[in-house]
């Protein structure tokens, strides 16, 4: 496609990279993690407990476990399309809605709703952003997208220390949800509708590597998410158990998404230079070390790099090993994405309660991080045997 007018061809880029970003923001920032840093505070004023906390939390990852089969299960662009605004609506309905009671049963449906919506943003919207840049011959890059990841943890932690002492649990989430109806106005209008599917294949043929590769690539993401989501579940309890931090982990959160905001732009760059596979590899060893550093250290400032480090390698891995595997399947990137992070989902569910046990069993954090750590080193040996010729090389 070509256009006589580069700038507003730049312009319309711009657009399209805003509406996937707040896209980003509110399915992720708001709806799903929102939670991490209005928990404790849910603990104390709304009677909320530790017990009823672990399972609200599991159940927004078993809700976001559905939306990702639901994304796969969805052949058609223009559906997927009706899906990505059907779910920006609830996302807001998830945020708001969990200031509006106190039924531990409405909070489930709400969570798990909530879960669901956490797809719109990283898997629909990535699709459809990979889709225009295909279709208007730009690189086929999600980093600025997935900036998106960490501006929703940073406005999440954010918002949570500035209504901190001055409005209750309830009107926290409200307010909230007032903030995502903001970011609802350029997520719905600035997401243009794909071109149609019919078209598309016949210029954009899919490359499918072999079964071995997926099954490769598949193993290394779901390593991956182990670490993640090890690190997600006890980086802001670790920090809020500090005494250097007076019990604030808010901070630490907030850390993570500035680590993350500017990482995947970052990594496509080193990707360009190094090839897919050096700079997965290389992702997956700075995640590994964030890991450590959360077991081995104690002083703020050891727990903060590994908070930035931790930001800005699982996003750099979620963005790149999404759009290599949307780069293998052009004719419809979203299907691919989802397939490929129902292994990465299924980690999210797995590790928790595999930490769980081991927290419990030897009394802290520390071998469940350090379990995480050598599920990374299993995801670097596996990336690092994928067969040649690779599609990422």
């Amino acid at each position: 496609m070509t256009t006589a007018h580069p700038t507003a061809s730049t312009a319309a880029a711009a657009r399209v990279m805003a509406a996937g970003v707040a896209s980003m923001v509110l399915t992720l920032g708001l709806a799903r993690f929102l939670y991490t840093p209005l928990l404790p505070l849910m603990q104390s004023q709304a009677h909320l407990s530790v017990a009823g906390g672990g399972w609200l939390a599991t159940i927004n990852y078993a809700g976001y476990m559905t939306g990702t089969l639901l994304a796969a299960s969805v052949g058609d662009l223009a559906a997927k399309f009706r899906l990505y605004r059907a779910l920006l609506i609830v996302a807001l309905i998830g945020t708001a809605g969990m200031g509006l009671t106190t039924s531990m049963i409405v909070w489930a449906i709400l969570r798990f709703a909530a879960g669901v919506s956490a797809v719109a943003g990283l898997l629909l919207s990535s699709g459809l952003v990979m889709n225009w840049l295909r279709q208007h011959g730009r690189r086929l890059e999600l980093g600025i997208h997935f900036g998106g990841v960490g501006l929703g943890i940073a406005v999440s932690g954010l918002l949570a220390i500035a209504m901190a002492g001055s409005l209750n649990w309830a009107d926290q989430w409200i307010i909230a949800g007032a903030a995502g109806l903001l970011l609802l106005i350029p997520a719905w209008l600035w997401m243009p509708p794909p071109t149609p599917i019919a078209s598309q294949r016949a210029a954009m043929p899919d490359h499918p590597p072999t079964r071995l590769w997926l099954t490769l690539f598949n193993i290394a993401y779901f390593c991956a998410g182990v670490g993640y989501v090890v690190s997600a579940t006890f980086i802001v309890a670790i920090a809020a158990h500090n005494p250097a931090l007076h019990g604030d982990g808010n901070f630490i959160w907030v850390a993570v998404g500035l680590g993350a905001i500017p990482a995947c732009p970052l990594w496509d760059r080193i990707a360009r230079r190094t090839g897919d596979k050096p700079a997965l590899l290389a992702a997956f060893a700075l995640l590994l070390l964030s890991i450590v550093l959360a077991a081995l250290t104690t002083g703020p400032e050891g727990i903060f790099l590994g908070a930035i480090l931790y930001g800005a390698s699982f996003n750099g891995i979620t963005s790149m090993t999404l759009s290599i595997i949307g780069r293998l399947y052009p004719s419809n990137p979203a299907t691919a994405m989802a397939r490929l992070t129902i292994s990465f989902g299924a980690a999210q569910i797995i590790a928790p309660a595999a930490s769980g046990i081991i927290a419990t069993m030897t009394g802290s954090y520390r071998g469940a991080l350090f379990m995480a750590a050598a599920t990374m080193l299993i995801g670097m040996a596996v990336l690092a045997a994928l067969p040649r010729p690779e599609p990422i090389a």
